[in-house]
């Protein structure tokens, strides 16, 4: 069963036996999509040559986790904890270029976090360069664009790749950032792949709280008032019932709008930078799969 397979089947089974979490679909009719995906200009390294900004993606990409220490971390003036991580980084490729992957397989934590303007003693930082390590080792001699290359521009087989060749990718019945990493490339402009539309969402905890917040997605009050009070999720049952519900939820949309589900994510993800879902909190689980 390939990738894609796997999360649709595993978010389903997940879904229709859930105890804490259950889909609306009535309400999803109220979903507006928003505007074409992209990424931000200004606060994503856009603008060098494409294998530069491949590496950037593929990089930015392998720290895009954390959302549950977001609230702690020193953002930038207007930014999230992802837009400050994202910015940071682009600095970074701006002003001194790339990191190699022998850079990358060096690197410790008082390193990433002088990139990114942290405390060196964060546990993100530590987790951060384990995971920027693991991808200098798993690149070897290759960059960004050489795994596109040996994906045979594939966005389900680089994705598996991604899965397999590294363990903080390997999110089993999700593999949410092993997907989004095609999916940026593309949006990067710098590949291309001839099946980004058999990616399902990317399921962290954004979506999934604009799915809340429209109505789509129904928390047990019990779940709901713990999540209201900004309590930590431990890793488990609840918080997968709510990504596999969202996962499900967005492939019922998909079938019934045509839209991909990887846009519908994108679009869910840009609407939840509005006030209105800012205002309300979302689940935060540390982990360092989203």
């Amino acid at each position: 069963m390939l990738l894609t397979d796997q999360v649709r089947e595993a978010c389903r089974s997940i879904a229709e036996s859930a105890r804490f979490v259950s889909i609306d679909l009535g309400r999803a009719g109220e979903l507006e999509p928003g505007p074409p995906p992209e990424l931000d200009a200004e606060r994503h390294y856009l603008e060098g040559s494409r294998e530069d900004v491949g590496d950037y993606m593929l990089a930015l990409d392998t720290i895009n986790f954390g959302s549950g220490w977001f609230p702690t971390l020193r953002k930038r003036p207007g930014c999230s904890g992802y837009f400050t991580v994202a910015a940071s980084l682009a600095d970074r490729w701006r002003f001194d270029g790339p990191w190699s992957a022998a850079e990358l397989r060096a690197l410790k934590a008082a390193d990433v976090a002088a990139v990114l303007g942290q405390e060196p003693d964060h546990e993100l930082m530590g987790l951060y360069a384990e995971a920027l390590g693991d991808l200098g080792r798993f690149l070897g001699a290759r960059r960004a664009l050489d795994l596109v290359r040996d994906a045979g521009g594939s966005a389900e087989r680089l994705a598996s790749m991604l899965a397999a060749g590294m363990p903080f990718f390997d999110d089993r019945g999700f593999w949410k950032r092993a997907q989004i990493v095609p999916n940026d490339l593309a949006l990067a402009g710098v590949a291309e792949f001839s099946d980004l539309d058999r990616l399902t969402i990317f399921a962290d905890n954004l979506v999934p709280h604009v799915l809340r917040v429209d109505g789509v997605l129904r928390y047990d009050p019990a779940l709901a008032a713990r999540i209201d009070a900004g309590e930590l999720l431990p890793p488990g049952e609840e918080e997968q019932e709510i990504r596999a519900c969202a996962v499900h939820a967005c492939e019922l949309i998909a079938a019934r709008t045509g839209m991909p589900p990887r846009e519908i994510d994108t679009a869910l993800w840009n609407k939840g930078q509005a006030p209105r879902y800012k205002a309300m909190p979302r689940h935060r689980t540390r982990t360092v799969f989203y």
